[in-house]
């Protein structure tokens, strides 16, 4: 692929071929080059796991910390400079296992980012443990009798905690993947993107055929600002809906919200600092 973040040193990629975050990494480049961003005004933030590799594969500035930790710093990033375009990826695991916490009090605090969690209903850098999205029965290496726990419904989650973009797609359908990362990047405020995605070496039930035939996508009549339909369709299953399946316009964002910015909408980095009052503040509070 040629165009401006796409990484020009040759590297390796470490995914194992067929795996679907190439075809995601693919769709979201097409993307941010369609929306005409640079890479000096763009920053991706991930924790640990094959798709929290995304980042690196990416040109473009990216803080890649620990597993489970993704949505702390994009917050801290995008809080100290609004003019910066922070986009968080991860996988089923790290955003919803690890970082299920972390999860819950982004979505309190409605900071304009986009996280995109890569789902392939298994750990894959970990050689193929049950993730919080596997299916019920799944066998794996260390659930060899089935996994019994009940799967994490991330969309249902997500419309519960007032998440302002929630939305699912398919990263086979590379079209309608790339619409929906464009309105979710657009999105004022907190979005969340469920990518279904195969694991080719350690998911041999969920393959690329499985989501084509258990997905569907939601009709263009379908108003994603219905909390109540959104909640039903999001215990949709077997097929899966696909598309918008819930939007809130109406909530400020983070940073809206923060005090220095009240009065003031230079960002933190572009402010020059006085110690003197830094130093008067601290004896205040002492």
């Amino acid at each position: 692929m040629n165009n401006k973040f796409d990484i020009k040193n040759n590297s390796d990629i470490a995914w194992c071929p067929g795996c679907g975050n190439f075809l995601i990494r693919k769709e979201i480049m097409s993307v941010l080059e369609e929306l005409k961003l640079s890479p000096q005004e763009l920053v991706l933030v991930s924790g640990i796991g094959q798709a929290a590799k995304m980042p690196q594969y990416v040109n473009s500035n990216f803080f890649n910390g620990l597993h489970g930790r993704g949505l702390p710093p994009a917050t801290a990033i995008k809080a100290a400079n609004p003019q910066l375009t922070v986009l968080a990826f991860g996988g089923d695991g790290d955003m919803y296992g690890e970082g299920g916490n972390h999860l819950l009090h982004t979505s309190r605090r409605n900071p304009d980012i986009t996280l995109f969690v890569h789902d392939n209903m298994i750990y894959g850098l970990t050689k193929g443990q049950a993730s919080p999205t596997t299916n019920f029965g799944f066998e794996t290496p260390v659930q060899n009798f089935g996994v019994f726990e009940r799967p994490l419904n991330p969309i249902a989650l997500a419309i519960s905690l007032e998440i302002t973009f929630v939305a699912r797609v398919f990263c086979g359908h590379p079209e309608q993947t790339q619409e929906i990362m464009k309105k979710a990047i657009n999105h004022k405020g907190f979005a969340l993107v469920d990518i279904f995605q195969p694991c080719v070496s350690f998911n041999k039930i969920n393959t690329h055929k499985w989501f084509e035939e258990n997905t569907y996508y939601l009709k263009e009549d379908y108003d994603p600002t219905d909390r109540d339909k959104a909640f039903k369709k999001a215990y949709e299953t077997m097929p899966f809906p696909l598309g918008v399946i819930y939007k809130n316009d109406g909530r400020k964002t983070f940073e809206e919200n923060l005090h220095i910015y009240q009065k003031n909408d230079t960002p933190l980095v572009k402010r020059s600092t006085n110690l003197s009052n830094i130093k008067n503040e601290i004896n205040k509070k002492i």
